[in-house]
């Protein structure tokens, strides 16, 4: 799988900018500020409908546009496709296929998968546990992209659980009657199973690759281990059987309800669960040094690249910016575990920063001009 073709209309800093890309190595060089990590980042939201810069789609639009469109071809098992959003902020975004309109933008979901190296990885590690949930959500969709529905439902259905809380707490410190929570909670229950039988399976299939990707980043380091925390029972820590998870979470809402009427929010579901990430015997965020935490960030996109491999059609790799974050050894064994894929995408301030095992196509890109060197 590849990218042959990429076009961005009023796309952050550009107002018009076509690209033909090959297979291989392909590396954006320029300046902090120029563009070069606009390109990427488009590359990333054709594949998955989210930018891993930014949570709302409103940045994305060209200063002073009204909407932007992504436009790309993928070459897959010798077929060409076209994938086309148009994002409007304010406005439900609008997808093509091939030229024609679907219904939903998630509708493309699955045409085109990557696996996306930022500095912003390091977050994973370091930072709160929505970022590890967002790790896993996200590589469950390119896995599976009927996921964005079951993840979307479970939102919608939280949101307006957490409504009914605020106004049913209202109303109990009022003496008033309290509407009934027990609908919500088996709508929540059932949404949340499917959540939680995802990420389970997910997290199982994913930790000998995590092990085998910190071993070969940081050269013998580990052992790591990820392991999915909730507050449900240990015994169903990594069950898959909806019907069990369900019935667990259910009892965990009455058992919560109290708490919840008093703050007004949902205290237990896949949206308060962790990833718990360890080396040795000790967590990783705390403990890691950066060196470690920066292997560990690493380690867990280079498993999901393989996970996604295994399940046929490799990814298209993309590193943004990161080799300036690394010190030579890990940038030269990252650069040396990518190499053999079949497209990588590069953004580098300066061409030194990109290995040379790395070598193949380059783009300088300046104050939002793209031009090809070779």
């Amino acid at each position: 799988m590849y990218v042959r073709a990429l076009s961005l209309n009023d796309f952050r800093s550009y107002a018009d900018v076509s690209l033909d890309l090959t297979p291989g190595v392909t590396a954006f060089v320029g300046s902090n500020g120029t563009g070069k990590t606009n390109l990427v980042e488009a590359v990333g939201y054709l594949a998955g409908l989210t930018s891993h810069r930014v949570a709302q789609d409103a940045p994305l639009v060209r200063s002073g546009a009204e909407r932007a469109v992504v436009r790309g071809t993928v070459v897959r098992d010798g077929r060409d496709s076209v994938i086309e959003i148009e994002i409007t902020p304010g406005r439900a975004n609008r997808a093509r296929l091939n030229g024609s309109p679907v219904p939903r933008p998630r509708e493309v979901l699955g045409v085109l998968r990557t696996v996306l190296f930022a500095p912003e990885d390091l977050a994973i590690v370091k930072g709160d546990p929505a970022h590890r949930r967002g790790f896993l959500d996200e590589l469950l969709v390119a896995r599976s992209p009927r996921f964005a529905a079951v993840h979307s439902d479970y939102e919608r259905v939280l949101k307006q659980r957490n409504a009914l809380l605020k106004s049913a707490g209202m109303q109990r410190r009022a003496g008033a009657e309290l509407p009934t929570l027990d609908v919500w909670d088996a709508h929540l229950a059932t949404a949340g199973a499917a959540v939680l039988a995802g990420r389970h399976e997910l997290v199982a299939a994913l930790r000998p690759l995590v092990d085998k990707s910190y071993s070969a980043v940081s050269h013998g380091g580990g052992p790591a281990r990820i392991d999915y925390r909730s507050d449900l029972a240990e015994d169903l820590a990594e069950s898959t059987d909806r019907e069990l998870l369900a019935t667990a979470l259910l009892a965990a809402l009455a058992g919560s309800r109290s708490r919840e009427l008093d703050r007004g929010v949902t205290l237990v579901g896949p949206h308060r669960d962790d990833l718990l990430l360890s080396l040795g015997e000790l967590p990783a965020r705390g403990y890691a040094s950066h060196g470690e935490s920066w292997s560990f960030a690493l380690a867990l996109r280079l498993a999901a690249y393989d996970l996604l491999c295994g399940d046929g059609g490799e990814p298209v790799l993309i590193l943004d910016d990161v080799f300036a974050e690394l010190d030579d050894l890990r940038r030269r064994s990252l650069a040396d575990l990518v190499a053999p894929a079949e497209q990588v995408l590069v953004t580098a301030a300066v061409a030194g920063d990109v290995p040379a095992q790395l070598t193949g196509a380059r783009w300088d890109v300046t104050a939002g001009e793209v031009h090809r060197v070779r």
